[in-house]
């Protein structure tokens, strides 16, 4: 059972599967594919190639299932729509005031 972890598309619950997830696993709420950077615990977007592993090749589409050989899925990779955008915005508009 995958404990705890959710589709990083939808955020439905991944239970229901079993570790190590497959290459061709998918969300079953929204068809996602589960082997991919988005849902791994090296996905950092604030390093190279936005993986914190240093010796993984690199993955070009984040969103896409691949073959990397260092792929660990990690909790917590769910993020809603807008949700970044919204944050910055409010970041922003406390610097410089709201929008006019």
């Amino acid at each position: 059972m995958v404990a705890a972890l959710e589709c990083w598309k939808c955020g439905a619950s991944l239970e229901a599967l079993s570790l190590p997830l497959s290459r061709t696993d998918e969300c079953r709420a929204c068809r996602a594919e589960l082997h991919v950077c988005r849902l791994c615990r090296f996905y950092d977007r604030s390093k190279a190639k936005s993986c914190a592993e240093p010796v993984a090749d690199e993955v070009h589409d984040k969103d896409r299932a691949n073959f990397c050989g260092y792929f660990e899925p990690a909790t917590g990779r769910y993020r809603p729509a807008g949700t970044a955008a919204e944050s910055e915005r409010s970041a922003l508009e406390a610097l410089f005031g709201p929008k006019k």
